[in-house]
């Protein structure tokens, strides 16, 4: 821990806390697992068996680390047996189906996950008395998009044409719901429950498998020695590094446990505008770092709905947080290939070392957390 020179951040909120994170195998559960750990954080994940091979969270070996049990979201029993063995001060709930395409063959499961799953999770914090945070992960599609330039803020109308962009924006109406019913701020902090909503933007980073997603699936193709094809290489997103939102997560989480009921409600947390790109525009970026790979662009692949414009407004994590991106797109993509490139060549882990080298930023450029 001292070796990654976190025993300051966050002003030292997570030490020797308790936190329970659901979805801990999958991309980004397993860079908040790693975070969460070296931070000193007691930690106990909750997921699904590894969702892809190779899985980033068994690559760092973190269940040595924390203690994790395979179980599904939508066991309600099983969920609250688990956060209340382990009595958690903050709960992360990032457990999803979280693609766009599966959720077109698969629209009950990813209804019942992410909506159902939800719920669950915030039940089970109700009735644990230990439960003082819980932010619910959802996602920047579920706002009711019109392809406008202009980012979405966290008061627009919440919507979705395909199945998973609909259940995310339930799981935000889910949250709010429960927020305003049963987590109401009290006078007694020993018993407060405060709840917030994150939507972040498309993250990449090294130690994603997922299918269907963009630089996994390039990836794959680099291993393979075949083209990419690309469906939708115009459609504009908001990139950013897996690190930049969980550092955003971190400060909220931090807030809560303050009891600072002003930081309940949903929050955006996005790359600065110049960061967003086409599809297109990324992987040439990413080409100039790592030639090997090779795409190409086929618009017959192009086949189910898909937003073209998707940009977010994090102007209010910039201003009541303090929050701002550490990693430009530059920096995001040039650590994601360098990350793929020590993994395949030379079966290297650098998760560790990008999260030295990304602190260690954070706290050259006076980033808040730090």
């Amino acid at each position: 821990m001292e070796n990654l020179g976190l025993i300051n951040t966050f002003s030292k909120k997570y030490f020797d806390k308790r936190v329970f994170i659901t979805g801990h195998t999958g991309f980004k559960g397993s860079w908040l697992s790693l975070w969460l750990s070296e931070l000193g954080a007691k930690v106990k994940g909750y997921s699904l068996d590894f969702p892809t091979t190779p899985n980033h969270f068994d690559l760092l070996n973190l269940s040595k680390d924390m203690d994790s049990v395979m179980a599904d979201i939508r066991d309600q029993e099983q969920l609250n047996h688990e956060i209340n063995i382990h009595k958690p001060d903050i709960v992360f709930h990032l457990a999803a189906q979280s693609l766009v395409r599966s959720s077109y063959t698969e629209p009950l499961e990813t209804y019942e996950t992410n909506i159902i799953g939800t719920a669950n999770v915030l039940e089970a914090c109700r009735h644990c008395e230990s439960v003082r945070a819980v932010i619910i992960v959802t996602s920047d599609k579920c706002y009711e998009n019109h392809n406008q330039k202009k980012g979405y803020v966290e008061t627009d109308a919440l919507g979705g044409h395909d199945p998973y962009s609909a259940s995310k924006a339930c799981a935000e109406l889910v949250t709010g719901s429960y927020s305003s019913s049963f987590f109401e701020p009290e006078n007694d902090l020993a018993k407060q429950k405060l709840v917030a909503s994150v939507r972040a933007g498309n993250v990449i980073g090294g130690g994603d498998w997922s299918k269907d997603r963009l630089i996994p699936d390039l990836i794959r193709a680099a291993e393979e020695n075949i083209d990419l094809q690309i469906r939708y290489p115009k459609s504009i997103r908001p990139w950013q590094h897996v690190l930049e939102c969980l550092a955003g997560y971190l400060m909220l989480g931090e807030k809560l446990l303050d009891g600072k009921n002003a930081f309940t409600g949903p929050w955006n947390f996005g790359p600065e505008h110049v960061d967003e790109m086409s599809v297109e525009q990324l992987l040439k970026r990413f080409l100039m770092y790592w030639p090997k790979i090779k795409f190409s662009f086929d618009p017959e692949l192009a086949n189910l709905h898909e937003t073209s414009i998707l940009n977010l407004d994090s102007t209010k994590a910039f201003v009541k947080l303090g929050w701002k991106p550490v990693w430009n797109i530059e920096k995001a993509i040039e650590h994601t290939s360098k990350w793929y490139e020590e993994y395949l060549d030379n079966k290297n882990i650098i998760s560790r070392i990008q999260l030295s080298q990304y602190v260690q930023e954070a706290l050259s450029v006076g980033s808040k957390w730090t």
